[in-house]
């Protein structure tokens, strides 16, 4: 479970974004890693390959948001084509 701690803001529970399209493995997660850190969020990573990259992310609703903006985006050698939102029960 991750748990952030980000004084003043309100915890919401895990989500776990699932993105599909053509990656570069390691510069997706790379990039992931980069922007939830510059967005304060915890994260997660879970499946990462050619097609397919889940990844679990924690803390305020709207830099959740801004994170999934950014991912969208993506490095420029991978594609996002598409993206599937869950949040996970606590």
């Amino acid at each position: 479970m991750l748990r952030s701690n980000v004084q003043g803001s309100t915890l919401n529970p895990p989500v776990t974004m699932v993105f599909t399209g053509h990656f570069r493995p390691e510069s997706f997660a790379e990039f992931v890693r980069h922007r939830a850190a510059r967005l304060s969020l915890a994260m997660r990573l879970g499946t990462v390959n050619d097609n397919r990259v889940e990844v679990a992310v924690e803390g305020a609703a709207d830099l959740v948001d801004m994170f999934e903006m950014a991912c969208s985006l993506g490095p420029i050698d991978c594609l996002v084509l598409d993206i599937h939102r869950n949040a996970e029960r606590q």
